[in-house]
């Protein structure tokens, strides 16, 4: 699986984005698939995942009530929609497919990354 995220640009305080994770080669309409960031000179962390068929997600405390996360299996694509952005939001965003159908946040679930989308939201 090829994923690629995009969708990531420079946006104000309060603003919103929407991000796209598109896979090729391969189809992950049967696993979960989450959206991490990390931002300079910090770890990575966990930010969304969604389960197999769309019908459960799991979100960090950080992204609750903000941020809105989807899939169309049809498309093989899973978006992010992020609202009220905060500077603290700023990071490069990577999506990745997980080992398991269930939506979860450990990294150590996922089997495939995707290049990462640079978000940057400024005061």
């Amino acid at each position: 699986v090829q994923l690629q995220a995009y969708g990531g640009g420079l946006v104000q305080a309060g603003g919103s984005l929407t991000l796209s994770c598109a896979a090729s080669r391969r189809t992950f309409s049967n696993n979960a698939v989450a959206w991490f960031r990390q931002a300079p000179g910090k770890e990575r962390e966990f930010v969304a995942s969604i389960n197999w068929r769309g019908s459960s997600t799991y979100f960090a405390d950080s992204a609750k009530d903000r941020f809105t996360i989807s899939r169309d299996n049809a498309k093989n694509t899973v978006y992010l929609q992020m609202n009220s952005l905060k500077p603290e939001d700023t990071a490069v965003y990577y999506c990745a497919v997980s080992k398991s159908p269930v939506a979860g946040g450990s990294p150590d679930s996922m089997i495939y990354w995707g290049k990462g989308t640079q978000v940057t939201v400024s005061s």
